[in-house]
């Protein structure tokens, strides 16, 4: 029997990986290439210029982009993996028209987490189903979301530091 992650680190987990900016910049990055500084605000018009920086400080913070001179802001191998969880749970949220046959990309990738979400803080002692399959549209969907499920526990696997949850600031 493992444990994989308790409550807490798969909701910091979640949240961080779910977030439509981080979605926007790492798969833009993935798609096409690296973005020069002064091109973020044109290549994401539809982020605010805080929501740019913050989203590019959390990147950089959690070793998913880097800043290369001459380049711009480009993917780390991390971060590669992660555009790449990103294709198959895109990949499988349209093949089964979930959470709805038309939807945004962003919208995909934070349903197929939040389904996945729960498999990552339970006990498993056997390999039946991971996620309650009455959430999900068909068997073959469940036999599906095996691919995006695994790519998952091994990105965060690799990268734990997107599930520690930080401990509040003593008040002074």
């Amino acid at each position: 029997m493992t444990t994989f992650f308790t409550p807490a680190e798969v909701h910091n987990a979640v949240e961080l990986l779910a977030s439509r900016s981080l979605i926007r910049l790492v798969t833009e990055i993935d798609d096409n290439g690296a973005i020069p500084p002064r091109r973020l605000a044109g290549t994401l018009p539809d982020l605010s210029s805080n929501q740019l920086r913050r989203v590019t400080e959390t990147a950089r913070a959690h070793g998913l982009v880097r800043v290369v001179p001459g380049a711009g802001l480009e993917l780390t191998e991390s971060g590669s993996e992660l555009a790449d969880l990103y294709d198959a749970a895109a990949r499988w949220a349209r093949r089964h028209a979930y959470p709805a046959p038309v939807c945004e990309f962003s919208t995909r990738i934070r349903h197929v987490l939040d389904l996945l979400a729960p498999s990552l803080a339970t006990e498993r002692a056997d390999g039946l189903s991971l996620w309650s399959a009455s959430r999900l549209p068909s068997a073959e969907a469940e036999g599906d979301l095996a691919r995006p499920w695994a790519l998952l526990i091994q990105w965060l696997a690799d990268n734990p530091q997107v599930t520690r949850v930080s401990e509040p600031e003593p008040v002074a």
